[in-house]
């Protein structure tokens, strides 16, 4: 198959996802060709069958604010006619999905009938599709979908009981993750570079807004503080980073929170961690703890939206009510009561972590390519 994926370039949940997919579906055989105003930050351009091609918008002094959505439709009708492709598939709402219709009828006016997937990645349904000056072009751009998928069951939940879809199925398909091994010298180094022998490693990866609920994360340290020694290892950046700096420092931090920025290697930080910590009070799947599971490192969240579809309480971790920062503190205390019980937790979450392996997900896109595909 040859295939059009529009995504956004950021280190957010969808384009990580969208981004491993292709490369996936590039390494199975399939021609895929990304589409974004930049080249997404996951994406290696140098395996056969990818190519990636960008979206540049055009400066004009009428315009206030460029229209993005404009250029991408015309980026994609350009690619979908030069490369022939048989199907777009869209990673969040808007515009992707809106852009992907509007491409698809200058299409249909010059012969080619090129069908367009959507699939839903949480905010563009819980946030935006809760905005009047978006939700009538959500739901059109849904209705006009060949098919639509959503990462989580909980999401699915979430979008039929906003959207009233017209003989539209939707099918709830996992994010998933691709087995990453570190040399075990690796990450003993860069343990060695973030904590001491005796200290326990906490970390939280993000975009640092205010769904994430940060802030938690520094009520759980200052419950355990005092008897467990510990490093909060914080990883991304966002609108929420420059708060939560300022409070460590006033209250004289510091030296137990370690602020690293966006990295693109985040599994390399993440299997030096004893604990990963996800408070949010929206989640429509929990990617950045399934990742963690999937370097062996046990979880402590919230239980919003799809978290607790992946993340098992007792089991990979342990699962709190939003907000609920005295229950994640004891349930981090018991984590890491003792090593046994602590390497106990480790196993069972990498073991989880199989469930949602690229293997088995990929085969359930090709599904969808494969029911609309038929149709056309």
């Amino acid at each position: 198959m040859k295939i059009g994926l529009v995504c956004y370039p950021t280190f957010g949940g969808s384009g990580v996802v969208a981004t491993e997919l292709g490369m996936a579906l590039a390494q199975k055989g399939h021609e895929v060709h990304f589409i974004s105003y930049r080249q997404p930050v996951r994406l290696d351009v140098f395996l056969p069958n990818l190519y990636f091609h960008e979206v540049c918008v055009t400066q004009y002094p009428l315009f206030e604010y460029p229209p993005y959505e404009l250029t991408l439709t015309s980026k994609m009708v350009e690619v979908a006619r030069y490369h022939n492709l048989d199907i777009f598939h869209v990673h969040y709402a808007i515009p992707h999905a809106s852009a992907a219709y509007l491409a698809q009828q200058i299409l249909k006016s010059e012969g080619m009938d090129v069908p367009f997937i959507t699939t839903l990645h949480g905010t563009d349904i819980t946030l935006l599709g809760e905005l009047p000056n978006f939700k009538p072009v959500i739901a059109f751009a849904m209705e006009q979908s060949a098919a639509i998928t959503c990462v989580s069951e909980s999401l699915k939940r979430d979008t039929l009981a906003r959207f009233a879809l017209r003989n539209k199925q939707i099918v709830a398909i996992p994010n998933f993750v691709d087995a990453y091994a570190c040399q075990e010298s690796k990450v003993i180094a860069r343990r060695a570079c973030l904590a001491k022998p005796e200290e326990k490693i906490l970390i939280h990866t993000s975009n640092f807004r205010k769904v994430k609920r940060v802030q938690d994360i520094v009520k759980v340290y200052e419950k355990i503080r005092a008897d467990i020694a510990c490093k909060v290892v914080l990883v991304g950046d966002g609108p929420e980073r420059s708060i939560l700096e300022d409070y460590v420092r006033q209250h004289g931090y510091e030296k137990d929170f370690k602020f690293l920025g966006n990295l693109t290697c985040v599994h390399e930080i993440l299997q030096t961690a004893d604990a990963f910590i996800l408070p949010s009070e929206q989640e429509s799947f929990g990617l950045s703890a399934l990742e963690a599971m999937n370097a062996g490192v046990p979880v402590i969240s919230s239980n919003a939206g799809g978290i607790p579809e992946v993340n098992i309480h007792g089991k990979t971790g342990f699962v709190s009510p939003i907000g609920d920062t005295d229950d994640m503190a004891k349930n981090l205390r018991y984590l890491w009561k003792d090593e046994q019980t602590l390497s106990k937790f480790k196993a069972q979450a990498k073991e989880r972590a199989t469930h949602f392996s690229i293997a088995n997900i990929l085969p359930q896109y090709e599904a969808v390519y494969q029911s609309v595909l038929v149709n056309v």
